[in-house]
């Protein structure tokens, strides 16, 4: 999936690549995995800096158990 289209979606499952039914230790992989790809450290992309916050901002909602479930809700702000 382009870069560009993980940021844009605003859909926090779909850029970490995960469906809402996934636990814990699913989002965390996820996070790993996605961070190492685009770390602005290891990624010369332009774009990667962007893309590694998307999945920074994506994991601090979904690993916390109230902040998921308000973003699940629709409440999260």
């Amino acid at each position: 999936m382009p870069a560009f289209v993980l940021v844009v979606s605003g859909d926090y499952y779909s850029v970490l690549g995960l469906n809402d039914s996934a636990n814990k230790s699913d989002i965390k992989r996820a996070y790993r995995r996605m961070s190492v790809v685009y770390h602005p450290d290891k990624n010369p992309a332009p774009d990667a800096a962007d893309v590694f916050d998307a999945v920074r901002t994506a994991y601090e909602v979904l690993s916390h158990d109230e902040k998921r479930q308000a973003y699940d809700t629709g409440s999260f702000v």
